[in-house]
């Protein structure tokens, strides 16, 4: 579903990038990993059009997203680490606003809007406006409408960053169910290691750019002789605390409302 060969991008004398290879097969959920500053948000900026690779190559779906990206993110929903709700409509007027972005037939639409909110327990709130919610109902509203055109895949950048142990478990069980249900293919980051030993069906870790280890949670524990998925990514990653550059985190922020427009 996802082949990324290569993939190389450089700013300047800086490589943010530098050389990564890896799969993601339909259906999986693929957890990517990495400090801060590895290279993670780069990489997922080229997955996702929003920006282009300086060599190597990648394709979603059969699709090379810089030759064909409007193709790519039709087949694709994305979930960004920065909030992208409009908290002034109501749940329900932020899915209809999405569905007509995407040119879901009305009738398709109004059924897949019911679908997902009840799903994700929001269908009862569905005519209240978004800022009344709690970070936890935000962030299940985001995925539901990252689904609403029934993408292939679906990208979820730090989804459940800030939120508590119940939001995040209760968000979780509905991603695996429609993972199960309807076969959709997940990429995720996440810090929260425990999320990605229960989540992942397999892993790759990068570290200054490059790939440093891929498998199961199971296959990096036992490549690592760790007892537990936190222990080998230090085993990998090292113990020392990393600083994300603010150019970085500006950058996706500013990508991030053009990708809203």
């Amino acid at each position: 579903m996802i082949r990324v060969q290569n993939l190389i991008k450089t700013f300047g004398d800086v490589t943010a990038v530098a050389g990564i290879t890896f799969d993601v097969h339909p259906g999986e959920i693929f957890a990517f990993l990495g400090p801060n500053g590895a290279g993670k948000t780069t990489t997922i900026q080229m997955l996702t059009t929003l920006l282009r690779p300086t060599s190597g190559s990648i394709t979603l779906d059969g699709l090379d997203p810089s030759a064909r990206p409007l193709d790519a993110r039709r087949r694709f929903g994305i979930v960004f680490q920065d909030p992208s709700l409009d908290h002034e409509l109501t749940a329900y007027e932020n899915m209809d606003l999405h569905g007509v972005l995407y040119h879901v037939p009305r009738k398709v639409r109004t059924e897949r809007i019911q679908v997902l909110l009840t799903l994700f327990e929001l269908w009862d709130r569905r005519g209240d406006r978004v800022k009344t919610f709690s970070g936890g109902m935000k962030r299940r509203l985001e995925i539901a409408r990252g689904l609403l055109h029934t993408p292939k895949i679906l990208f979820l950048d730090e989804p459940t960053l800030g939120l508590d142990p119940q939001s995040r478990n209760q968000l979780w069980t509905h991603v695996k169910h429609l993972n199960e249900t309807e076969g959709v293919t997940v990429f995720l980051t996440t810090h929260y290691m425990d999320e990605a030993e229960r989540v992942a069906h397999r892993i790759a870790i990068i570290d200054h750019g490059r790939i440093v280890a891929q498998g199961s949670p199971q296959e990096l524990r036992q490549q690592t002789g760790t007892d537990s998925l936190e222990q080998a990514f230090l085993a990998l990653t090292g113990t020392s605390i990393r600083d994300e550059s603010a150019g970085s985190a500006d950058q996706m922020r500013q990508m991030a409302r053009m990708w809203r427009k």
